[in-house]
């Protein structure tokens, strides 16, 4: 599982010309489901997600400091397979991302999952599958990128505080 987070000052998905969800100070995750993603990916995009520490902590004056559900603030997740996507000479190739009639049911638990580890009203998603019209006011702007198969890059033995 892929996920793309940015810190925003507001964040809002629109289908067919009318807004399906928003929030405002937060998260916006862009989520793409591999093929071969399990409960355990899943588990480990959500853990990482809610407790990245990407603000500042306005008490000490240290920035990096608080994860989103110190600050209370919301994540906005969007379903995105194209982050599985890959050319093939100019053409994009999706054949390793998830295919809908798997990915659907399973993105749906990956939002329950965020809900039940956090606040459910702080957890808004846009339409899977829907033609989605992404906005938002990036804050940082502040992008980090989250892979579950690519160990390499987490330090996941040693659990953050």
């Amino acid at each position: 599982m892929r996920a793309v987070v940015q810190r925003v000052a507001s964040a809002s998905v629109e289908v067919e010309g009318r807004i399906v969800s928003e929030i405002g100070p937060g998260l916006l995750v862009l989520v793409g489901l591999h093929e071969s993603d399990s409960d355990a990916d899943a588990d480990y995009i959500s853990r990482k997600v809610l407790n990245m520490r990407l603000f500042p902590n306005e008490n000490t004056g240290r920035g990096w400091d608080q994860n989103v559900m110190q600050r209370n603030y919301e994540v906005l997740l969007v379903s995105q397979f194209t982050l599985y996507g890959f050319l093939k000479g100019n053409k994009p190739d999706f054949h390793v991302a998830m295919p809908p009639q798997t990915a659907k049911p399973f993105y749906a638990s990956l939002v329950e999952r965020f809900q039940k580890s956090y606040n459910p009203d702080a957890i808004k998603d846009g339409i899977f599958g829907a033609m989605m019209k992404v906005s938002l006011i990036n804050d940082g702007p502040v992008t980090m990128q989250l892979d579950s198969q690519s160990p390499k890059y987490s330090n996941d033995a040693v659990e953050e505080s």
